[in-house]
């Protein structure tokens, strides 16, 4: 993941409190927008976000390694709603979680607003209205300050071993 996106991404990837090793499969992407930003991501229409901070609850049964890979390049393709925000560059990604639990249960947990609805979501059963979150403008808790000197019990993982987390 080193330089995978530059300019604050963080060294690795974080499993969560509680991980059990059980095969990852569902991911939590911890955005900051800089500014002010428009997007049209697909069929959804176009919408204003503001600066500040985002969670992307995301899941990928086999291969989380290039779903992470692609999901942090900026690229012109564009296969998921959130390669609009991540793939234009108009995001950084500055956090990763893994988890085994559903990402519509994690999703439900987190204490976010809905920006665009259906976003990452027009797939979903559980009724979570987006999987893109406006967390405000502070850095969420979960997000180390300086993500190369984070110190925890949590495994990291580098981007070549997220393939064995996944």
């Amino acid at each position: 993941m080193a330089g995978a996106r530059g300019q604050g991404m963080a060294e690795g990837v974080h499993t969560a409190p509680g991980f059990t090793g059980a095969p990852a499969v569902t991911y939590r992407l911890y955005i900051r927008v800089p500014r002010r930003v428009s997007i049209e991501p697909g069929r959804l229409g176009r919408y204003v976000l503001d600066s500040g901070w985002y969670v992307y609850t995301g899941s990928a049964r086999r291969n989380m390694a290039a779903r992470l890979r692609h999901h942090l390049a900026v690229n012109d393709t564009r296969r998921w709603h959130i390669d609009w925000l991540l793939g234009a560059g108009l995001g950084q990604v500055m956090h990763i979680r893994l988890d085994t639990e559903s990402e519509c249960a994690i999703n439900a947990r987190i204490d976010g607003r809905v920006v665009i609805p259906r976003f990452g979501a027009t797939d979903c059963r559980h009724r979570c209205g987006s999987h893109l979150l406006w967390l405000g403008t502070r850095r969420p808790p979960v997000v180390p300050r300086d993500p190369r000197r984070r110190r925890t019990r949590s495994a990291v993982y580098p981007a070549e071993r997220c393939a064995d987390a996944a």
